[in-house]
């Protein structure tokens, strides 16, 4: 999967030229964290609810009410924009995004083509088109967790079982348990009732465990 698949294209961005208090307003309206500044075409930075909260009536006391709303309506996101850019290709790979992402520490990748914004892609993107895919949220079914099953042989004899029970996979990965630091193989089965087949793989000798859902 790469960056393309997740990344949201409809991007709503602003002219450097936005006052701080309508970039607010514009933010407030679409429920957004953070908006691209885009002059003709180019991408020139990034301004964040973060910045705006900092250049704020908080951050302004001396100042009476009237005063501070008429420099927020004065004052542009030119002024106070990042321009220290993290961006990403379309074409990289979600895996190569993700890493580059926190180890920049942000929140989102400006995907950028031949110098022109193209798309972002967010944690909600990497959550909701990745992670929760993987995990199988909202997924009908059962999930369990067989302790200490990630060699081969072991998946081989485990897949052997479930396989007799003729039962779709939804999802399948393995994750290292914080307590003993051994894999555990994770299934999430579209099965009503798996009581039967978990006898059946505890009889096999796996140790297993129904997780919530």
């Amino acid at each position: 999967m790469r960056v393309r698949d997740v990344m949201t294209t409809n991007v709503v961005t602003i002219p450097s030229s936005t006052s701080l208090s309508d970039a607010r307003r514009i933010m407030d309206a679409h429920g957004f964290k953070r908006l691209p500044v885009v002059d003709k075409n180019k991408l020139m930075g990034v301004v964040s609810r973060d910045t705006l909260e900092k250049a704020g009536p908080s951050k302004l006391t001396t100042f009476s009410m009237h005063e501070l709303s008429y420099l927020l309506s004065k004052v542009t996101v030119r002024e106070v924009m990042k321009r220290d850019l993290v961006t990403v290709s379309a074409e990289s790979t979600v895996e190569e995004a993700v890493a580059m992402a926190q180890n920049r520490k942000v929140g989102s990748l400006l995907v950028v083509e031949d110098g022109k914004l193209i798309g972002i892609a967010t944690t909600n993107d990497f959550f909701y088109k990745i992670a929760n895919p993987i995990l199988g949220i909202d997924k009908p079914g059962v999930r369990f967790s067989i302790h200490n099953c990630c060699g081969v042989d072991d998946l081989q004899r485990a897949l052997a079982v479930i396989s007799k029970f003729d039962v779709e996979i939804v999802t399948l990965y393995t994750m290292v348990h914080p307590d003993t630091d051994k894999h555990d193989l994770i299934l999430h089965l579209n099965l009503k009732e798996p009581g039967a087949l978990l006898e059946t793989l505890s009889k096999e000798g796996f140790e297993v465990h129904e997780r919530a859902r």
